[in-house]
């Protein structure tokens, strides 16, 4: 899915960066038409992407929380909604995160497939209970380990 048109009045490297912070694409799709697209230097359009890719985690790791507390205390379906969420998350997967620790958290933020990433990891370490002290640098590492990889994809390494 090429998402570059909807950036064509902006500068390639603040489409980078907006591309970077967007849910679905992060830096998995940043980093590709920065490069292919924009004609971007890798070495820029990876430090652009990591960039924009981590802002978003900040503040999902700041506010998560408090959001998710406020809707639970005003609302029984927010209530039982998260309460679900929470018991089924942590039943299901509390095993590998005990086991893996941080390499868990961290590897599943760095392998570039759907559904993983920085806001991903953002709401896992929310639902796991790992504190933003803690949380931000390892999903940074997790991103820039990303960045690495879909650069050198990008560029044909891995071929």
């Amino acid at each position: 899915m090429d998402i570059s048109h909807l950036f064509n009045n902006f500068p390639p490297e603040l489409a980078t960066f907006i591309i970077s912070m967007l849910p679905i694409s992060e830096l998995r799709g940043a980093i590709p038409v920065a490069i292919g697209v924009y004609n971007l230097n890798p070495v820029e359009a990876y430090s652009i992407a990591v960039i924009g890719n981590i802002i978003p985690v900040i503040f999902i790791l700041k506010y998560i929380d408090p959001i998710s507390k406020y809707l639970m205390s005003k609302s029984k379906f927010f209530n039982k909604f998260f309460t679900y969420l929470f018991e089924r998350t942590r039943k299901k997967h509390n095993g590998k995160f005990e086991k893996w620790g941080a390499l868990a958290l961290i590897t599943f933020v760095a392998i570039p497939l759907p559904i993983t990433g920085g806001w991903s990891g953002a709401i896992a370490a929310f639902v796991f209970g790992i504190p933003f002290k803690k949380a931000l640098p390892l999903i940074f590492l997790g991103v820039m380990i990303a960045g690495v990889i879909v650069t050198g994809l990008s560029l044909g390494v891995f071929n």
